[in-house]
């Protein structure tokens, strides 16, 4: 006789809220950066959406923080987000500099990245 299992529901965890907020950050980032080429608002667009998705890079490393520490896990989240931060950090630089052949690809691998993190970022179940 087949037994029925029902999975739990998930709920939605800080990190990825953080990871989520990340994203979407870096999806704003790829819109502004094609409305530079067409649009005088392009440019401020893009400067406060950096500014955004670097809060957001910054919030996950604290979302990554806070999920190790009370729970014991893997410390392995935090290597992850600070790596990420390391990239948001020279994609800054390199927005500042006007390095757009390394910028923008830079910032296309961290779209990918962010997405991938999404992905893998542990859900809570409820009990």
């Amino acid at each position: 006789m087949a037994t029925l299992t029902t999975e739990k529901p998930r709920t939605i965890t800080f990190v990825q809220i953080a990871v989520g907020a990340q994203t979407l950050a870096l999806f704003f980032q790829a819109v502004t950066a094609g409305m530079l080429l067409s649009s005088s608002h392009g440019e401020l667009l893009h400067g406060i959406g950096a500014r955004v998705m670097y809060g957001a890079s910054m919030l996950y490393v604290l979302a990554a923080v806070l999920a190790w520490r009370p729970g014991g896990g893997s410390p392995r989240p935090i290597l992850y987000a600070s790596g990420f931060l390391v990239l948001a950090s020279a994609q800054v630089v390199l927005g500042i500099a006007r390095v757009a052949s390394v910028h923008v690809p830079l910032g296309v691998l961290m779209f990918a990245l962010s997405l991938l993190a999404l992905n893998r970022a542990p859900s809570a179940r409820l009990s």
